[in-house]
C-alpha cells in the first residue's frame, strides 16, 4: 500500500506566464546593464549572450527565473485592499441607443 501525503501540494505555476530577466554578471556590457530588471516572457527573452554584447566569449550573464512577468501586484485587491461595491447599478439594463432596441 502506498503511503499518502496529508499535506496538500500547491499546483505548479502555469508555464504560460513564466518569465525571466537578464541577470548581468560582473563586468557586464552596457547592453546587459541597459536591460536592468526588465522581465520577459520566457519565449520572448533575448538569447544570451546578447547580440550587442561586447565580450560574448567571457559573458557571465544568466537568466533569473520568475513565476510571473509582473514584479509587483498591480490591482488594489492583490495588495490587500478591499474592493469597493458598485452602487451605480447595471448600466446594461437601460434601453439601447438604436430605435430598434
Amino acid at each position: 500500500m502506498a503511503k499518502t501525503d496529508d499535506k496538500r501540494k500547491k499546483p505548479a505555476p502555469s508555464p504560460k506566464w513564466h518569465a525571466v530577466n537578464v541577470a548581468a554578471g560582473s563586468g557586464a556590457c552596457a547592453a546587459a546593464q541597459a536591460l536592468g530588471k526588465t522581465r520577459f516572457l520566457s519565449k520572448d527573452a533575448p538569447r544570451l549572450p546578447l547580440k550587442e554584447c561586447t565580450s560574448p566569449g567571457s559573458c557571465k550573464c544568466a537568466y533569473r527565473h520568475h513565476q510571473d512577468r509582473r514584479s509587483t501586484p498591480r490591482r488594489w485587491s492583490e495588495q490587500g485592499g478591499v474592493n469597493r461595491p458598485h452602487n451605480q447599478g447595471e448600466r446594461r439594463e437601460k434601453r439601447g441607443r438604436r430605435d430598434e432596441d
